[in-house]
């Protein structure tokens, strides 16, 4: 996806998530119409999602997702992602920090010949024919992964429907189906039938009975919520929730497979 290798190495902006009904996705494409458009890989599939899949790292203990179900300040994921079906080149090396309703992303990108080197191999060294910006991107990820000796926890795919806008400097609006995950020990970041389910209603609604099946995610530069997004939350009463995949997915996955999802208060004892 060659559009997706022009982002930038750094993206700071606003970010805030909402749990939806299915039924909200055609009312809220058509009330952003205005002022966004499909960004070219959601134009181009039939039904205007594609699939992403992101593998998560942590350290043996689990140190990123328990800051995450305790609500740090200043947290972050560590996580690999591609885009398509195939879970091919190019893969995206993300760090991700939350900081309040503000996230940053640093992103570096690998080839298929650098992967899993570049995480995994002590005598990996980035190219001096790199760009200064994605030498810095990359070797910042690298002394993370190393600094933490991070490992492969779990695979995550979903299906999203993604905007931008076309009358803001930066404003992009997605919403996210299908989430499924696989536990993860490896690098292989391609999804079999192996790959099982978790968007029920206890994951958006803390066992509590809910119809909201997507996660709808509204971005934008700090400090420039776009009139029409503010609109876009009284018009439809959205309701501000957190929502992480790496923390739904993963206490889905070892807490109690899947049969009830649990608070981050109920689980502490697990890991």
């Amino acid at each position: 996806m060659d559009v997706l290798k022009e982002l930038p190495p750094m993206i700071e902006r606003h970010e805030l998530k909402y749990a939806i009904p299915y039924t909200y996705v055609e009312p809220i494409t058509n009330f952003i119409a205005p002022y966004c458009s499909l960004d070219h890989y959601s134009a181009v599939e039939d039904d205007h999602y594609y699939h992403v899949s992101s593998l998560y790292f942590d350290t043996d203990n689990l140190e990123f997702l328990q800051q995450r179900l305790y609500g740090k300040d200043g947290r972050f994921n560590v996580r690999a992602r591609c885009y398509g079906k195939e879970g091919v080149a190019p893969y995206f090396l993300e760090i991700k920090r939350k900081q309040g309703v503000t996230g940053v992303k640093f992103r570096a990108t690998a080839s298929q010949d650098e992967w899993p080197h570049i995480i995994c191999d002590p005598s990996f060294r980035v190219s001096e024919n790199e760009s200064l910006k994605e030498r810095v991107a990359k070797e910042r990820f690298i002394r993370v992964a190393t600094s933490y000796d991070i490992k492969p926890q779990i695979l995550t795919q979903y299906k999203r429907r993604a905007f931008f806008s076309t009358v803001d400097d930066y404003a992009r609006v997605t919403m996210d189906i299908s989430m499924k995950y696989r536990s993860q020990s490896d690098f292989n970041m391609q999804t079999n039938d192996a790959m099982v389910s978790y968007d029920n209603e206890t994951i958006y609604a803390n066992n509590c009975l809910s119809d909201a099946t997507v996660i709808l995610e509204l971005k934008c530069n700090v400090g420039q919520v776009p009139t029409w997004m503010l609109d876009l939350i009284s018009f439809f009463e959205l309701k501000q929730q957190g929502f992480s995949k790496y923390v739904a997915s993963s206490l889905v996955s070892r807490v109690d497979n899947g049969i009830e999802y649990m608070s981050g208060d109920r689980v502490a004892s697990g890991f």
